[in-house]
């Protein structure tokens, strides 16, 4: 077994002795040790190393192997192999730490998978004893009935583990309130470096030489350590003091997984505060903003938040004028908590602090739901900050530095000139009552990471110059580390490799980090990856400046795909919320990518196992592309993948059944009686559809005789449509669209949206042909198929764009891809974007967003008391929205239960082979539960044809679109529209009604 050298500046620079992608003897060794000692996972494959190379820092580091313990037993195995192999250790959580804490060669270990049981809520202490993996939101969900809660709330309070809190010693935005987690931790069992177990409170003695370590350092710690609330770097030697109770517990907080491993935590809990006032305080300037902090925090508000105009801006920018419209005039703001036993006294203090502040204009709101669009502003805000005005990739590093908040104003000012000295950019933002700046910079790191280090420098010696701390609760990381001397003396760096050497005299738990830290430009992970141009035929990539490369690492590791954010009404990432596996999150796949592009440990490119493996079962949903704060869109990245990997080569089966979907439909139309009749054979549907890669407990939507199309023509040749160059009347036109699936799977419902738009006063038109827009083929990474399709397309649609006649799209996700896709396929093409912004939905168009006048007052129908179950389609989620259709459902008086998340079929992949389990899972999120909950009167109301098959084939619940409900409330059954449902959507095989088949078959060639 290869040994790790011990604790010296030269155990710092470890290097793998053996190529990244071949499993050494002494790996496997490692592997079978730790497996045959623990009852929890061991993984050392390609691809779970892939996924766990970075954290949400700048850095990749490829692990040896990684593990997932399921119980304290299995933690403390673990790190008995680790000391008998000398291999390094290294804890995680989420893998949300920014500054690179996670990571390193050797064994990782993830607690979040299994180890994150809450064993106690005592009510009565208020506290709760759990495994370091639970995530917070876990925690605040149980102690809820209690009226408890954890106070720290961090950004990623959602995903992140309070392990993770604890190495980090994290914080958030109430830390005013109830201070950091070395404040709200009771006790700690932990494991150290040499083995011992100990309880970490208030006893120094657990651990030999620790009473003496402190007294012989005494003046340096009264001196330089525990300043102020926010001092979070390097080690918190203020908690060994005698005056602050000998806090062991404390000193672990925060040492980032350098001294121990925690296997378990007691933790305080708080009372749920009342609900508090909220406070937008305008101000010429983020600076001067800051600058009234001092004066703001004798009033002891619960939070200070401070905001830039180059965030707020960035907001605007990106969702409207009407996403800041709740903020008062200014140029800087605070946003502000102010609590109170009542709502009354709450109230009180609010205007006092408002008259005491230098605030150029203010907004007090008691009502949580009215406050709501003001933090939205901060939250919104964040997920922008990755992003500069320019469009450029802003990375963390220097993102999290403090001062004291009486010097809060002076630093500001100087940071804003160092940063402009060094031409690059950020949207600085963070916890301004805790002196605590957030801020990610544009700093060049494709090649190299001079420029990091250059800048790196300069602003740990000004943190230092202001008497901060270069982490505020962050920890330091790989990325700090190194500047400790600008903030600490001598004595004190080398106090600290005094204590590291009492915990772990062997340097193994997350060696580099603190102690003997590595340069903070080393293992960076950007300049590792090479670019990949654009190709012929793949997207374009034209945000990215047309590099896949820059395109995979939009995602910097924030990990919201690991959340669980439906009550948020988030749709990402379905396949982890099934599975809980990184390998199936936005960020697992992404990582892979990333590994890819750089080819050192996923060597065989687009060919490559590893991508294959990890982006199986992404269901192209495309939720990650609107929820991802960073804008990661895995859909697209799957796509162009799989059009790289098989350009020119031959393709799964699925790829040219399920994938060329609209094709086949065309063919089998005719012959539908036939088709429908040979599917409803169990036997027969059991040979065959494996044999197209479909899975066999699947079904096949029974196939319309009769298509919209036809319909049309035919009443066209009746004079009972209109033609595209013949209007009747004067009234405003608009032209369907009937997509492939609508057209040829259910037909009644292109009828409906029809019947509805003449209904509020529009002349409706279609196109002469019918044209599909390749989604399957999009899906499928079939985009020179794709390309052809919509090339048609346009030709077809441009004439009746160029008339200034608005599209109205009937199935969302065709919809969404002339809203989206189009636009990657054919960046250049004015046609595309003309296409793009003339294109509605029924919704929109009913809500006048379409340039056409509509009449709704008095025709749209009551909707009072009737119970609506609403899946909106994932698609529509992420390119267009769903609020119009829920103001619109709302305003008619509806009951909806909207539902969040994927419905697991999302096209093509839950009928796929292999795919069925985690469909049925991925439904199992939200889909499932709400059709059992719902009452037998509820309508399942579903534009998206993947989503009422879903519903129908695992629920037997019936869906409806949007048309159908108010057509069929908008009149009385009657016999004309009995003929319509029984002739346009009639798939039976004994259906003997006469077809038009005139229609000519306008689909392009692949």
């Amino acid at each position: 077994m290869t040994r790790y050298r011990k604790a010296t500046a030269a155990a710092m620079t470890i290097s793998e002795a053996q190529p990244e992608t071949k499993l050494s003897a002494d790996q496997r060794d490692l592997a079978a040790m730790i497996r045959e000692r623990i009852e929890g996972e061991v993984d050392a494959s390609t691809l779970r190393r892939a996924e766990y190379s970075s954290d949400a820092g700048n850095y990749r580091i490829t692990p040896e192997l990684v593990a997932f313990p399921k119980t304290a037993e299995d933690l403390i195995s673990i790190a008995d192999v680790s000391r008998a192999t000398g291999t390094p250790l290294h804890m995680r959580g989420a893998g949300t730490s920014i500054a690179g804490n996670a990571i390193g060669r050797g064994i990782v270990v993830d607690t979040s998978r299994y180890l994150n049981r809450i064993h106690e809520i005592d009510p009565e202490t208020k506290t709760a004893r759990i495994d370091p993996g639970v995530i917070v939101a876990q925690l605040q969900h149980a102690a809820k009935p209690y009226g408890l809660r954890f106070g720290p709330d961090p950004s990623t309070w959602t995903r992140c583990t309070i392990g993770g809190m604890i190495g980090n010693n994290a914080c958030g935005s109430h830390s005013l309130a109830f201070g950091r987690t070395a404040d709200n931790i009771v006790d700690l069992d932990v494991l150290d470096g040499t083995g011992r177990r100990f309880t970490a409170a208030d006893d120094l003695s657990v651990v030999p030489g620790l009473d003496e370590f402190t007294l012989r350092h005494l003046a340096t710690i009264r001196t330089e350590f525990g300043r102020f609330g926010r001092q979070v770097s390097g080690y918190a030697l203020e908690a060994l003091l005698p005056e602050r109770g000998h806090n062991l517990a404390q000193l672990l907080v925060g040492s980032e997984g350098t001294l121990g491993v925690v296997l378990g935590a007691t933790v305080k809990l708080v009372d749920v505060p009342s609900a508090p006032v909220t406070i937008a305080l305008g101000y010429e300037s983020m600076f001067a903003a800051a600058d009234d902090i001092p004066a703001l925090l004798a009033h002891k508000p619960g939070a200070i938040e401070g905001l830039d105009a180059r965030l707020v801006e960035a907001v605007r920018r990106s969702h409207g004028a009407g996403a800041v419209a709740a903020l008062p005039e200014g140029g800087g703001w605070l946003l502000i908590e102010m609590p109170g036993a009542t709502q009354e006294e709450a109230l009180d203090r609010a205007h006092k602090l408002v008259s005491a502040s230098a605030a150029v204009s203010s907004n007090i709101v008691a009502d949580p739901v009215e406050a709501r669009p003001i933090w939205r502003v901060r939250e919104d805000g964040v997920g922008l900050a990755s992003r500069t005005q320019e469009g450029e990739q802003a990375w963390p590093g220097f993102e999290d530095a403090a001062v004291p908040p009486e010097r809060l104003g002076e630093y500001l000012r100087k940071f804003d000139e160092l940063t402009e000295s060094h031409g690059i950019s950020g949207m600085p933002y963070g916890h301004f009552g805790d002196g605590c700046i957030h801020v990610r910079l544009a700093i060049p790191m494709e090649k190299d990471g001079a420029a990091l280090r250059r800048f790196m420098l300069d602003a740990g010696r000004l943190v230092g110059e202001f008497g901060g701390s270069i982490s505020g609760e962050h920890g330091d990381g790989r990325a700090r580390s190194e500047l400790l001397p600008f903030m600490y003396s001598d004595e004190a760096i080398a106090a600290f490799g005094e204590l590291k050497s009492l915990f772990d005299p062997n340097n193994l738990l997350n060696p580099e980090v603190l102690v003997n830290p590595a340069p903070l430009d080393a293992d960076l992970r950007r300049p590792q990856a090479l670019p990949t141009p654009r190709i012929r035929g793949g997207f374009s990539w034209h945000e990215d400046g047309g590099d896949f490369t820059r395109a995979v690492h939009r995602c910097v590791g924030m990990g919201k795909c690991r959340a669980d954010n439906r009550a948020a009404g988030g749709f990402m990432c379905p396949s982890y919320l099934a599975t809980k596996d990184e390998t199936h999150s936005t960020r697992g796949r992404a990582r892979v990518l990333q590994e890819m592009t750089n080819g050192k440990l996923v060597k065989d490119g687009w060919k490559s196992k590893e991508v294959a493996e990890s982006l199986d079962f992404c269901l192209s949903c495309k939720a990650c592309a609107n929820d991802c704060p960073a804008g990661v869109d895995v859909a697209a990245y799957k796509s162009e993948t799989l059009y790289r990997k098989y350009k020119g080569r031959l393709r799964p089966i699925n790829h040219y059944v399920l994938g060329q979907l609209p094709r086949w439909e065309k063919i089998m139309s005719p012959l539908a009686p036939l088709v429908n009749g040979m599917f409803k054979l169990g036997w027969l549907r059991k040979v065959m559809l494996p044999l197209a890669g479909v899975d066999a407990r699947r079904t096949i939507p029974p196939i319309s005789r009769r298509t919209f199309m036809q319909d049309r023509k035919r009443a066209l040749r009746a004079g009972q449509a209109v033609a595209v160059d013949a209007p009747r009347t004067q009234a405003p036109r608009v032209m369907v669209w009937a997509d492939s699936f609508s057209n040829g799977f259910a037909p009644g419902i292109d009828h409906d949206v029809v019947k509805v738009l003449e209904a509020v006063g529009l002349e409706v038109v279609t196109p002469q042909n019918s044209v599909c827009c390749g989604l399957t083929w999009i899906s499928t990474g079939q985009l020179d198929g794709a390309r052809a399709r919509l090339s048609k397309l346009m030709d077809e649609f441009m004439p009746m764009v160029a008339a200034g006649i608005p599209i109205v799209g009937v199935e969302p996700s065709c919809t969404a891809v002339l809203r989206s896709d189009l636009l990657e396929l054919f960046p250049d093409d004015e046609r595309a974007a003309a296409i793009a912004a003339n294109t509605f939905t029924l919704a929109e168009v009913l809500a006048g967003k379409a340039p056409v006048e509509v009449t709704t007052d008095g025709v749209l129908p009551r909707l009072d008391g009737l119970e609506l179950v609403v899946q909106p389609h994932c698609h529509q989620h992420s390119v267009i929205g769903f609020n119009d259709d829920k103001a619109l459902l709302n305003s008619l008086g509806a009951e909806l239960t909207q539902l969040s998340g994927c419905c697991g079929l999302a096209g093509n992949f839950g009928l796929e082979k292999g795919h069925y389990e985690v469909s049925v899972a991925v439904a199992e999120n939200s889909l499932l539960p709400a059709l059992r909950q719902a009452s037998d009167d509820a309508i399942f109301l579903a534009d998206g044809f993947s989503c009422r098959t879903q519903a129908e084939q695992l629920a037997g619940r019936e869906g409806v679109h949007l048309a159908t409900l108010l057509i069929e409330r908008m009149q009385p059954v009657t016999e004309a529209s009995t003929e319509r449902d029984t002739t346009a959507s009639d798939s039976t095989a004994s259906d003997s009604t006469a077809s038009d088949t005139t229609a000519s078959n306008t689909e392009p060639s692949a």
